[in-house]
């Protein structure tokens, strides 16, 4: 698993578990469970009944009086809403419908990403040792990037692959008339269902 999947799966168990707690407990005193089952809320916690609120309402309005108020809370939410992008924007790999390549008088032209994904993945399947594999372009239509997938057969190792690899990249790169074509590769291995002894 890379690492920043890990970071994202930790980070929202986190923030997943910390709304869950606060929700269990802002439900517990409005439905008045303390009471019903004579149990002892926490000292400081507000919501210990179902009368009472979350943030009382000298609390709600300590601050809006004050000329800083206003304009610290929305750069606050604009900050937690940019913060919020940015990382949506950092998990999501764009992927252009359309590439744009250059042919023999170096005009461009564009081609579909759907298309250029197949040839490659065509030519790939055709390598030996390999069982299967998926090919897609991301980033800029005019510079993309490649991300490989290779399912090798049983008993295959990469050494054997690699220059077939590189090949049907580079027939990739030189048919589009791109200058560099950065590819990641991630490899597996096929599973093979056990073989019965008797």
């Amino acid at each position: 698993m890379r690492e920043h999947t890990k970071t994202n799966r930790t980070l929202l168990a986190l923030l997943g578990l910390v709304l869950l707690g606060g929700g269990l407990l802002v439900l517990a005193g409005g439905t008045d469970i303390y009471r019903r089952f004579n149990l002892m809320p926490p000292a400081s916690w507000p919501l210990t009944a179902s009368h009472n609120v979350l943030v009382p309402s000298a609390d709600q309005t300590r601050w809006t009086g004050t000329s800083w108020w206003w304009p610290a809370t929305i750069a606050a939410l604009a900050l937690l809403l940019l913060l919020a992008l940015a990382w949506l924007l950092a998990q999501h790999r764009w992927h252009p419908r359309q590439l744009t390549v250059a042919d023999s008088s170096k005009e461009s032209i564009t081609v579909s990403n759907h298309a250029l994904s197949d040839a490659l993945t065509t030519d790939l399947n055709m390598l030996p040792g390999v069982r299967g594999s998926h090919a897609l372009f991301y980033g800029k239509h005019t510079h993309p990037q490649a991300r490989i997938g290779l399912t090798l057969s049983t008993g295959t190792s990469p050494e054997q692959i690699l220059e077939g690899l590189h090949d049907a990249v580079e027939r990739a790169r030189r048919s589009a008339g791109w200058d560099n074509l950065p590819t990641r590769v991630d490899l597996s291995v096929a599973r093979h269902s056990p073989h019965r002894v008797e």
